[in-house]
């Protein structure tokens, strides 16, 4: 009698000892799916492209893009222009074949808006960037960022792959149309995955 409640006793406490176990595995697997529903991964597409000197210029640079959240932000990075300002576009085809980078097409404008500065109520191109200010040692940088790119996306409205970025060796004036009247392109760089 004394061997069938020990027999008893081990396998109650090898059940209880199973039991458990396969309990704490659960209740892991459920705080693992937990915390994957509260905390979604965010994707982040980061892409960097080089500007190469146009027109016999000795403009060159690196644009890199980024989106997180919806949002596009484009941090350029250029160096050998004249002092003073220079107009900043996307143009329509990532080819930077030609010399003087005429091959990259007009400005991206996917909406037929008219040229115009970015975000004025009057239109304006998706390429329409503006102008970046060069220093006297011929360095510019600038930054920006919008919902209205997306890398890669597929929207033919927003896509910007596919585009070149062309710095001009004059002024947006913001009015002249179709360009800005910025005069020749002397740096280009194609936007590419």
């Amino acid at each position: 009698m004394k061997r069938i409640s020990l027999i008893l006793l081990a396998v109650f406490a090898l059940t209880m000892t199973t039991s458990c176990k396969n309990d704490k595995k659960e209740t892991k697997a459920d705080d693992m799916q937990e915390m994957s529903k509260e905390a979604p991964v965010k994707e982040v597409i980061k892409l960097q492209v080089s500007l190469e000197p146009k027109s016999g210029s000795q403009v060159k640079g690196n644009a890199v893009f980024t989106e997180e959240d919806g949002a596009v932000t484009m941090v350029v990075v250029i160096d050998g222009l004249t002092e003073g300002e220079h107009a900043i576009h996307l143009h329509e085809k990532a080819d930077c074949s030609a010399a003087d980078g005429m091959s990259s097409g007009g400005h991206w404008n996917p909406t037929n808006q008219p040229h115009g500065k970015w975000g004025s109520p009057d239109g304006y191109h998706k390429g329409d960037i503006g102008n970046l200010q060069a220093d006297a040692n011929g360095n510019a940088t600038l930054s920006m960022t919008t919902d209205e790119w997306c890398i890669g996306c597929g929207d033919a409205n927003k896509d910007i792959i596919g585009k070149a970025i062309i710095v001009h060796e004059g002024i947006d004036d913001f009015k002249t149309q179709p360009t800005g009247d910025a005069g020749g392109r002397v740096s280009c760089g194609g936007i590419i995955q």
